[in-house]
């Protein structure tokens, strides 16, 4: 059986080029005044399909053989996993099913459409989509392309990681990265295991999503308490992977961020940076901005992981319109 490890990371690199973007680490002068350091950040917003989840996919489906291009590929994602996988599928020429939850940010859903992907939905708060996604490919004879939980797909979101430490010649001091089911940033803990073991990796949760949190504290995998929601829809996870928990034992620690802190990061993104990143995608940047990861006379590497954001929502953040304790519940 294939195990995730950095050699993999390696072969990843050499699958996925020519089809991934190798997206630039951007450097704000404002941002680096702001906080006293350097901030590199890794723009994989602007990485097809709009998310870094393209780079997993591509290596999982172009590495299936013809036969099981022929059966199809069936997913389940909240969105940047089903269009990642969608995009991957269509160019391959390979039909792909896609399990998404009703409530999904319908920029998301359109997307999966848009790549020929067919949207099957459920209910994420009384139904599981893996049992769904499942019972598809069993029925169908397809291949379930897992979120995080596959080890090609690990191996394909550790190139950032390894994009990261050949942009920045190694120079840095501590890189920072968000965390849902664990897949990026186990990736990209190979990556630095290898390259740089003495760096430091630090997780960014949403806060009430502090799945990773908790099961880094208590070694093993826990789910957090019954939570509220949140405008971070690609980082709502209720535990860590089966086979991405272990690796990520290796994080530095975990911090989490609130939505207000999420959404002032979406702005300044906006407003500063100019770049376009959804709130699951700024989770990092929310860390550094709120000052939970210390930046002064230090490089910090952040990764901005999707730039897939619903435009109301966008809208109202950008607008100084969002209010935390009110968005998306009913008057």
């Amino acid at each position: 059986m294939h195990t995730a490890s950095f050699a993999g990371v390696r072969d990843a690199a050499r699958q996925i080029a020519g089809h991934a973007v190798r997206t630039p680490l951007i450097e704000s002068p404002a941002l680096n005044e702001r906080l006293g350091g350097r901030v590199l950040m890794k723009a994989e917003n602007l990485q097809l399909a709009g998310a870094f989840k393209f780079r997993g996919a591509w290596n999982r489906i172009s590495r299936l053989t013809d036969a099981e291009k022929a059966r199809g590929v069936v997913a389940y994602s909240s969105g940047n996993h089903a269009q990642a996988v969608a995009a991957a599928a269509q160019i391959l020429g390979v039909e792909a099913i896609i399990v998404m939850p009703a409530d999904s940010p319908r920029v998301k859903v359109e997307g999966v459409i848009g790549f020929g992907g067919e949207v099957r939905m459920y209910d994420r708060y009384t139904e599981s989509r893996e049992a769904i996604g499942e019972e598809i490919a069993a029925s169908k004879g397809s291949i379930l392309v897992r979120p995080f939980d596959d080890p090609f797909v690990i191996e394909g979101q550790g190139t950032i990681g390894l994009e990261v430490m050949e942009q920045a010649d190694g120079l840095i001091d501590q890189l920072v990265c968000g965390a849902s089911g664990g897949g990026l940033i186990a990736g990209v803990n190979l990556a630095m295991e290898a390259l740089s073991p003495d760096t430091p990796v630090i997780a960014v949760e949403p806060q009430h999503y502090n799945d990773m949190q908790l099961s880094i504290a208590a070694g093993e995998r826990l789910t957090h308490a019954p939570a509220p929601g949140t405008i971070c829809d690609a980082l709502m996870t209720d535990r860590p992977g089966e086979l991405t928990f272990p690796i990520n034992r290796r994080v530095d620690r975990v911090e989490t961020v609130s939505d207000a802190e999420v959404a002032e990061a979406v702005r300044y993104a906006f407003r500063v940076l100019k770049q376009v990143v959804e709130p699951g995608g700024a989770v990092s940047l929310a860390a550094v901005l709120a000052g939970k990861v210390e930046t002064r006379d230090r490089t910090t590497a952040v990764i901005l992981s999707g730039g897939n954001v619903d435009p109301v929502l966008f809208a109202a953040i950008i607008e100084d319109r969002f209010d935390p304790e009110t968005w998306g519940k009913s008057a």
